[in-house]
């Protein structure tokens, strides 16, 4: 089925009329009236100003995510590791782009959020879930990022209460102007500010062989704690892909009014957003490892505002105000992505108007859930006696019990022919997105049970993660298996293939005329297991980290 590339909202799927129109970006504006017309090959010039205007999405979500918890896991490798674990983010770029490539796909091909078609394409216990574990989650990780913020202010000598609410009220303030681009273009001067992360560096008097050594030569540091340094490669795959990314990204395209005629180009945007979180990732790393090698400090990382005190003893002062600017820097943007993706699915979930294109008084529900998320999320931090740290552990740890859940429907969505047409996954993508699947399904694990007995070791860690391959692994012959059988017997339906020529211009019928999907038998089991574990899982955490709050 074709449909125009800016069509009637009254007859697509799009939810909100904001969602349609021209593209207006931080640094151009596409008429998409005039575009749709044209006809043969463009110049570069033409084809450079297009991406101009597209670039955003992918910077912002991904530099987005190197944000305070990110600041505090990167420099924790550094400072007690050396760069021994860079080898690392070099493996999370291919699930990095495969993740939020399917989420590129979804918003230009449904304009409709993330929320909103697990809801109805998987019922209300599943849509109720996403919304609320979501809403819960970044909340908390919202905290994390005013916690950010606080030690930075503390560095430079800002008094803690007046500078967090301030801040809160910059992020509120951004977003609330009634205009898409002007949002865009302050996210935009955020993206530039991480850049602060740079001179620092070049001031830590970097090993360049050691660093290119480490980043493709996968190794453990040299008598360092098994489990210590599982956990930390654990949370440092949980701090770069986190659930928030899926539901912004999505939701962030519908509103800029991204069509499928200009996928190409924000596929460009994301290896853009992609190359600078893991080069700003490994520059954490790297210059904490060389600023604290053989200092006294080394090994001994306490929190971000350590690492803030140690670059201005050893680098001087610059150093230190530099990388605390840089702090502030990613928890404001941090703040800001993560409590739209929460705003966007509250409005996709309950019909609310959601778009930056509208006016405070013209989406009054989509901003007060905004506001109301930041800026309580603002007031925890400030409330002396706060449990901070174990609300920072408590993020990481629902971060990694979600994760699973969240990519699990993603691929299910992305296979979804009535949903996705001729944008569906290829086979090879399937296979791919599977196994990542099952190796976060398995870090979950781990990290859950570290939560659960704080004093577990290297052997029993080594143990889930070797007996959750094998039954990762036999899971994947046993669903194979009948497939191959019924080929062999000539019995297997013959797959339709996938007509893709019609992509440029293909999106997705309104809901209500699609049919509810049927799925198998295996997939119900599957989402039944995956049910049970996400609630099993989440209250004994929960629980675990109540009780270390009040010292049982």
């Amino acid at each position: 089925m074709k449909t125009p590339v800016n069509p009637d909202p009254n007859h697509s799927a799009v939810l909100d009329s904001a969602h349609v129109g021209d593209i207006q970006g931080a640094f151009g504006t596409i008429n998409l009236s005039e575009t749709s017309t044209a006809t043969g090959p463009s110049s570069w010039k033409s084809r450079f100003k297009t991406l101009l205007a597209i670039i955003g999405p992918g910077l912002i979500v991904m530099v987005g995510d190197n944000d305070a918890g990110a600041f505090g896991t990167y420099t924790q490798a550094g400072q007690n590791y050396g760069t021994s674990l860079l080898w690392t983010l070099l493996l999370l770029v291919p699930v990095l782009y495969v993740n939020q490539e399917m989420v590129l796909r979804l918003g230009v091909v449904t304009g409709v959020g993330h929320a909103r078609l697990i809801l109805e394409r998987f019922g209300k216990f599943w849509g109720a879930f996403s919304a609320i574990d979501l809403f819960i989650l970044n909340a908390l990780t919202i905290v994390t990022e005013f916690i950010g913020i606080s030690i930075g202010l503390d560095y430079l000598g800002v008094p803690k209460i007046p500078g967090v609410i301030v801040a809160a009220v910059v992020v509120v303030g951004a977003a609330s102007t009634g205009s898409f681009k002007t949002f865009e273009r302050v996210c935009i001067a955020l993206v530039v500010g991480s850049l602060l992360l740079v001179p620092v560096f070049f001031m830590s008097s970097p090993d360049y062989g050691q660093i290119a050594h480490d980043f493709v030569v996968p190794g453990f540091p040299a008598g360092s704690d098994v489990a210590d340094v599982t956990l930390l490669i654990i949370a440092i795959v949980g701090t770069t892909i986190a659930p928030w990314q899926l539901f912004f990204q999505q939701s962030y395209v519908i509103d800029k009014r991204i069509t499928p005629r200009y996928m190409k180009y924000e596929r460009v945007d994301l290896w853009l957003g992609i190359t600078i979180v893991i080069l700003g990732a490994a520059a954490i790393i790297s210059f904490t490892a060389f600023t604290f090698a053989g200092r006294p400090e080394f090994g001994q990382f306490t929190d971000a505002g350590g690492v803030a005190e140690g670059l201005g003893k050893y680098l001087g002062h610059l150093a230190g105000i530099l990388f605390a600017l840089a702090l502030i820097d990613a928890s404001i943007i941090g703040a800001a992505a993560v409590g739209l993706s929460t705003s966007y699915a509250f409005g996709d979930v309950l019909g609310l108007k959601h778009s930056l294109h509208r006016k405070v008084s013209d989406a009054k529900g989509f901003y007060a859930a905004f506001a109301a998320v930041i800026l309580i999320a603002a007031v925890i931090v400030v409330i002396p006696g706060s449990p901070l740290g174990l609300l920072t552990v408590g993020v990481q740890v629902l971060a990694g019990v979600l994760l699973p859940s969240a990519t699990v429907f993603l691929l299910l969505l992305c296979n979804d022919k009535q949903v996705m047409g001729p944008w569906v996954n290829g086979r090879a993508m399937n296979i791919f997105t599977s196994a990542v699947i099952a190796v976060l399904v398995i870090l979950s694990v781990v990290l859950t049970a570290a939560v659960l007995f704080p004093d577990i070791d290297a052997a029993t860690i080594l143990a889930i993660l070797g007996v959750g391959g094998a039954l990762a692994v036999l899971t994947g012959i046993g669903l194979a298996i009948p497939r191959l059988a019924a080929k062999a017997r000539g019995n297997a339906k013959e797959a339709t293939a996938v007509d893709r020529s019609q992509r440029l211009t293909w999106r997705m019928p309104p809901l209500a005329l699609l049919e509810r999907p049927q799925l198998s038998v295996t997939r119900r089991v599957g989402l039944s297991v995956l049910r049970l574990y996400l609630l099993v899982a989440m209250i004994l955490v929960v629980v675990r980290v109540v009780q270390l709050a009040l010292g049982v």
